[in-house]
């Protein structure tokens, strides 16, 4: 049969549409999952590389909107930007605004993003557990959607290393029970894989790490469908601290981590033994995952340990070919936090396949101080959040002059992205936005411009009250002062009560470093403009942090009074001040239980759902509930109590609550010429230990607004 030229034009024609169409397959039905009302009206196409650079084009061609994009992430996030820019609506972790928008907005100018850097980075280690301990896949889903409309193309991916553990072990002799000793339970990995910890919190059966890798390899695969690259753990020398029981090879110990943890032991990579386990864990990581990983995370003597006896670049050197020896032309990927990567680790690298990830950028500029990371290709990041502590914070115009400078600085040939690697997500959206739009903005960024469009799109307004909000909410909780802190201020709320109270956890602060005067003529003006959104997920959602944050701020000034009480031997005196002080508590607790996503019962009942019988759920319960309080281990004197606290609806009324009161016994029994000794550790303990889920108690709408009346309206 002859095929007439036209015809095999046409069919060319088909078999290129198709291809196209195969191609952005996955971001078609991500637009499905998310936006609905815009799925029908939406095409997309594949575009050349700019400058050797990824890219997407909008414009509008026959009253579709037409994607144009050198492939689905990029498509992706041109999606999100006619989302945002055009549409005015949004995704984030605090409330969407994504009502449909009829008649849609036309491009009338076609306009192109080209990405300013390679790679764009997401997520911390810490993540995993402050935010994604008890993710089923509907929450991975979502998460992804979300990392991949903001162009994310890099993201932390340990989700199943424990099954690449247990069956690592059993090749090396490991009973099940001595291999429930050193995997840990759901709220604590992240330690774990970082050489912190082993066991806590277990233990963790082989059902639920079969269901883990099950849920890992789903997001494995539609991070590839989306075009994330996921980091992968790998096999860098961290082993169990019985493994020396069971060989004679060269295994140095790591001694304690904070709050008492015993280290992980440490196989000398120059022992024979090293070459094996890393060529069974690889093995392993293979059939669970396959061979397609690009990405390794995982370094030895994280936020310290012991070095002795260990030849440092020569470590180096063999972890990173038996990284190449398993999976060629792997990555590895390591932190740049405190003094890691070393100079020494860093010198036995092959450079051209190492990357570290600048976590500080808000403080600090390791990058510019440690030369490039000794020439080191590097990521800019910001960690702005610390445990997933509740708190607005975010140093907005540092961001942007940060990787302006870096971007044309002396390292500039060696920086090839930007992110961010919070301890915890479920907060601030405005910062991850900004970054995410740094990516692909290449003229310096005035944030109290940007911040318009922001504004527009988060609530779907051009409210002048809210525009001059956010104006000064940029001059104090957003500003960018020359001082090192981690993460934002802390609540006088969740603190363990005491007469000097200089942070609620071990590394954080009280101390506001912005004009607590003029963020309140900011609250005012949000709460003023908002009669016409009371319906916006987003709206209130920002509201109620705010307003959260303001009571917060006000208590700072009764806590004082009653210390000063004590003080001065003023019985009555601190008898009022306390009483003020609970019932502000109260009404916190009252306002934070009317939004789920300042609620204890969010992060319970998430775990809990994630358990398949009643041991599991007790488990991951008492995972939950020990992680956001005495977090470990079981010592009174950790250091680690409440490096995790939330200022949570139910929280405060179940657990913050009755330390207070103990404290006010105490401090009533002192003004008596008494003695009343309070044990806040066994009260925590005991709360954590607690197979109760504490009764959800959600005040009506009409409660809410006016309790935030009150709120606003007391001085």
């Amino acid at each position: 049969m002859t095929i007439k030229p036209f015809s095999l034009a046409f069919i060319l024609i088909l078999l290129c549409q198709t291809i196209v169409a195969g191609v952005f397959t996955p971001v078609e039905q991500l637009v499905a999952r998310r936006i609905p009302w815009l799925s029908s009206h939406i095409e997309f196409a594949t575009m050349e590389p700019v400058d050797g650079q990824e890219a997407f084009e909008l414009s509008t061609v026959n009253k579709k909107i037409v994607v144009r994009a050198t492939g689905v992430n990029a498509a992706a996030m041109g999606v999100n930007w006619y989302l945002k820019h055009y549409c005015h609506r949004s995704l984030s972790h605090l409330g969407d605004h994504l009502a449909p928008v009829e008649p849609l907005p036309l491009i009338e100018t076609p306009i192109v993003k080209v990405a300013e850097f390679p790679i764009r980075y997401a997520l911390n280690y810490c993540t995993i557990n402050y935010t994604m301990s008890f993710y089923d896949w509907e929450s991975w889903e979502r998460e992804l959607d979300w990392m991949a409309l903001n162009g994310i193309n890099l993201m932390l991916m340990p989700v199943g290393t424990e099954i690449v553990w247990q069956r690592t072990l059993q090749q090396f002799g490991f009973s099940d029970k001595e291999i429930a000793e050193f995997i840990p339970g759901p709220a604590f990995t992240a330690w774990w894989l970082m050489g912190n910890l082993e066991g806590w919190g277990g233990t963790v059966t082989s059902k639920m790490m079969e269901r883990n890798k099950q849920l890992a390899q789903k997001i494995y695969k539609r991070m590839g469908e989306l075009g994330i690259e996921p980091i992968a753990q790998g096999f860098y020398g961290m082993v169990p601290t019985r493994l020396k029981e069971k060989t004679n090879a060269n295994i140095i110990e790591q001694g304690k981590w904070a709050g008492g943890f015993q280290r992980p032991d440490f196989l000398n990579p120059e022992d024979p033994l090293f070459a094996r386990m890393a060529a069974v864990y690889y093995k392993e990581m293979k059939k669970a995952y396959g061979a397609n990983i690009q990405y390794f995370g995982g370094e030895p003597f994280h936020e310290g340990g012991r070095s002795e006896g260990a030849n440092i670049p020569q470590s180096a050197t063999i972890i990173q070919q038996q990284m190449q020896a398993h999976f060629p032309g792997s990555t590895w990927v390591l932190q740049g936090w405190q003094h890691n990567p070393s100079k020494a680790l860093l010198s036995g690298l092959d450079q051209s396949k190492t990357l570290v990830i600048e976590l500080f950028g808000e403080n600090t500029a390791n990058w510019e101080t440690r030369n490039c990371y000794e020439g080191t290709p590097f990521v800019w990041c910001h960690v702005s959040n610390f445990g997933e502590k509740t708190g607005l914070y975010g140093k907005l115009q540092r961001f942007a002059d940060e990787v302006a400078r870096a971007k044309s600085g002396l390292c500039q040939d060696l920086l090839k992205g930007v992110g961010f690697i919070p301890e915890g997500i479920n907060n601030n959206p405005v910062a991850y936005d900004l970054m995410s739009e740094l990516a692909w903005l290449n003229e310096p960024v005035d944030v109290s411009k940007w911040i318009v469009d922001y504004v527009q799109y988060r609530y779907g307004t051009t409210n002048s009250k809210l525009q001059q909000a956010w104006q000064l909410l940029l001059q104090t909780v957003y500003s960018s002062p020359a001082v090192r802190q981690e993460g934002p201020s802390e609540s006088i709320f969740c603190a363990r009560p005491s007469l000097d109270i200089q942070s609620v956890s071990s590394w954080g602060t009280r101390k506001r470093n912005y004009d607590t005067a003029l963020f309140e003529e900011a609250v005012r003006l949000f709460v003023e403009a908002g009669h016409e959104m009371k319906t916006s997920e987003t709206y209130v959602a920002d509201r109620t942090d705010l307003v959260r944050q303001l009571q917060a701020n006000r208590a700072d000034a009764v806590y004082a009074r009653m210390v000063q009480a004590v003080n001065n031997l003023d019985k009555r005196g601190f008898s009022d001040a306390y009483n003020q002080f609970e019932t502000m508590l109260l009404q916190q607790d009252s306002l934070l239980s009317s939004s789920p996503h300042f609620s204890l019962s969010t992060w319970l009942n998430q775990a809990m759902a994630l358990g398949r019988n009643g041991a599991e759920k007790r488990l991951n319960l008492w995972n939950a509930k020990t992680q956001i309080t005495y977090w470990g281990a079981n010592n009174r004197e950790t250091n680690l109590h409440d490096y995790a606290h939330k200022e949570w609806g139910g929280l405060l009324r179940t657990l913050y609550l009755s330390r207070w009161r103990l404290f006010a016994k105490a401090m009533q029994a002192r003004l008596n010429g008494e003695t009343f000794e309070e044990n806040y550790f066994e009260l925590e303990k005991s709360w954590a230990e607690s197979p109760e889920l504490p009764a959800l108690l959600l005040p009506t709408t009409k409660q809410t607004e006016g309790l935030i009346d009150r709120i606003i309206a007391a001085q």
